[in-house]
Order: C-alpha cells, then structure tokens, then sequence
C-alpha cells in the first residue's frame, strides 16, 4: 500500500508516520508539506510544498496513492471565525477536492475533534467549522473516507509539536494524562493507537464513517487480530 500523509511534523502525525513506517504492507509513505519530517527511512519520500491552498504545480507526484491520512490542524484559541475557516475547511478541501479527482480509489482519513457538530449550527464555532469540514469530506468521490474524532491524547514515542502553546500545555498535563487513560480509559488514545485505527481502516474500512475514541480503539485493537 502507498500512503500520504499530510501534517506529519505535528503531534498525531508524527505517531501516524511512525506507525506507517512499521507496518510490512506499507510500502511506500509520502509526507506532504512545508518541511520535513526529519525522520531517515527507506520507505519514506518527503514532498516539500509551501502554498497548501494549491496544487496544480505538483499534480503529478499526488497519483497512484491508496490512502491519505490527514493530520493537519490548527487551534481554534484567538482566532475568528473566517481565520480558522480558512486554516481547516480551505485548507483540507483544497487538498481533498484534488486527491479525490486524481485518486478516485483513495481512503481518506481525516483527524477531526471530538465533540465536532455535523449539523454546522451549534454554538462552539470550532465545532461547527469541523462539522461542516466532515461533512464536505464525506461527500467527495473517493472510495471511502472516514472521520476520526479523538479526545485527549498521549504522545507515545517522543511525539513533540512545533507549537509553543501545545508544547507547554503538553508540559502541564502530560504526567496526567496516563491518570486519566486509567481512569478514564475511553477518553484518551495514545498516538500509537491513532496510528494503528488509520492503517487498519485504510485496510479494510470501518463499519461508521465518524470514529469516536471507542472506536478508534477498537480499530487499533483489531489490527493485532488481522
């Protein structure tokens, strides 16, 4: 199976990638965007591209994929409404609306939120932009595309964002979170777990198309069983 991967410097991404890397029947992983992973491996191409509004220039080396896994997303905190529209609905359609056209086979994947509002008319504003984002994703041409809405996760591997904020929260509340897992076992994954749920649905699909925590989960449990 040949994979993209979009956001693969951010927390979950950077789990995704390292799960894709350890799987046999993945034999080839292309990340896409402003820079580079940072990870040497002899399955992974790295596609540099800085305008992820467009990519008419570049069509030529986004074909021939079996599954995109879409870790791209940015905090709702401080930003207006039209700003973060943008940065997650723009943003994720411009890639979705050309890979669905030059993949028509492809899984999607797409990392949402959980509590996200599929009827786009509820008060959280970052609730409903997420909302109206599945909804666009899911009536693309491709073969199948899936939501996944994680809760709380727990970087398993080192896993660190570029975001200064995100990092001194993870800072904070990272030695709880192992607490909360065990107290609350089906509201935090771990980026392995993430990672685990994205290639087996790539696999051999999902039996919903919006993925809760529970669900995700219980994908990844299933890919120990295949």
């Amino acid at each position: 199976m040949k994979v993209l991967i979009f956001g693969a410097t951010g927390v979950v991404g950077q789990g995704v990638l390292r799960e894709c890397l350890l799987d046999p029947d993945i034999q080839l992983i292309q990340t896409v965007g402003r820079s580079t992973s940072g990870v040497p491996h002899s399955k992974l191409r790295e596609l540099i591209h800085q305008d992820l509004f467009n990519y008419t220039g570049i069509e030529s080396e986004l074909h021939g994929f079996e599954a995109c896994f879409f870790c791209l997303g940015v905090s709702s905190s401080g930003m207006s409404e039209a700003n973060y529209e943008r940065l997650t609905y723009t943003l994720t359609m411009a890639a979705a609306e050309t890979l669905s056209r030059l993949n028509p086979e492809m899984t999607f994947i797409y990392v949402s939120g959980a509590g996200t509002d599929s009827s786009e008319k509820g008060g959280a504003m970052w609730a409903r932009v997420k909302g109206r984002t599945e909804n666009a994703l899911l009536r693309l041409p491709f073969k199948a595309a899936y939501m996944f809405r994680p809760g709380a996760i727990q970087a398993m591997h080192g896993e660190r964002s570029k975001t200064t904020a995100y990092r001194l929260a993870y800072t904070l509340i990272g030695p709880l979170i192992p607490l909360v897992r065990w107290l609350f076992p089906a509201s935090v994954l771990t980026t392995e777990e993430i990672g685990r749920a994205m290639i087996q649905v790539a696999k051999h699909g999902a039996s919903k198309k919006l993925l809760e925590s529970a669900d995700i989960r219980a994908c990844a449990l299933a890919s120990h069983l295949q």
